[in-house]
């Protein structure tokens, strides 16, 4: 666990969403100078927290009731919806100050529309997708970026900082769910690019380790083809990701897309191939 300084007085700080990403995510939280309160909706998820010395909320209206900042990480926009506005959510006991961050990768329209309920209690939203998968999540190496109010974004900066390594304020409410769709773009589309360079080396007879190395450092390099290359080599397909949040994911991008007129039919191509995985 990371601590401050212990003369600082403790925070109350909340987390909603224990699961792949979330669970880590909170346990980086968790030191000397905060109060740490979960939910989520399998209590067993929460245990390793606890266990640490987190405290348990039966609802994201209890935590939002003595937290100054709680943290949200759920799948998709339906769900960051019933967290916030739904029974015995955030809303129901939100106050002047509170600021909530949601971690999500959910509808920036969605975004847009939760951040001005929130604000007509006196409270913000930040939407602060994350990119960097699994270990970045462990490893608190997180890219983080966040739209919202800028005076909310300077208060919680201290508190992404032990979650993450790049951390962008990318401006008005909603910027930060358009740039991590921005960033599944390239994510989804080098992936497939990984996967078919591959399956033409190996095709093709060449030294798949040598193939990797040979390629990672000029101008066909990437995080995929240097971080998922080696795990596809060697038959490691434990999940980092699950497809049915990618495919959430390109949906959104397509959604957006579509909305402003604009066509990409690499994104649908990845899209039809991860329907059908």
């Amino acid at each position: 666990m990371k601590s401050n300084a212990s003369d600082q007085p403790r925070r109350t700080i909340g987390f909603i969403g224990l699961g792949i990403m979330g669970r880590p995510m909170a346990q980086h939280l968790m030191s000397d100078d905060v109060q740490l309160i979960v939910h989520t909706r399998t209590r067993s998820k929460a245990s390793s927290l606890l266990d640490a010395g987190a405290s348990w909320a039966e609802s994201p209206a209890a935590i939002a009731a003595v937290a100054e900042v709680v943290f949200v990480c759920v799948p998709d926009t339906p769900d960051v919806a019933a967290v916030i506005e739904g029974e015995s959510g955030i809303l129901a006991s939100a106050r002047s100050g509170l600021i909530v961050v949601d971690h999500s990768t959910i509808s920036p329209a969605k975004t847009r529309e939760l951040a001005a309920m929130l604000k007509g209690k006196g409270a913000m939203l930040l939407d602060a997708p994350v990119s960097g998968g699994d270990v970045g999540a462990k490893n608190a190496t997180l890219s983080i970026m966040v739209g919202g109010e800028r005076a909310a974004f300077d208060r919680v900066l201290p508190l992404l900082r032990r979650m993450g390594k790049t951390i962008t304020y990318c401006g008005d409410s909603g910027n930060g769910q358009l740039t991590k769709l921005t960033n599944q773009i390239l994510v989804s589309i080098n992936n497939l690019a990984v996967c078919q360079a591959l399956a033409f080396a190996s095709a093709s007879g060449l030294d798949l380790s040598a193939t990797l190395n040979a390629l990672a450092g000029g101008a066909a390099g990437s995080w995929q083809w240097s971080n998922l290359g080696p795990k596809m080599i060697s038959g490691d397909f434990a999940p980092g990701f699950m497809i049915d949040l990618q495919r959430k994911d390109l949906r959104l991008v397509q959604e957006s897309a579509e909305s402003r007129g604009l066509q990409l039919p690499a994104v649908k191509m990845v899209s039809e191939l991860f329907d059908r995985a």
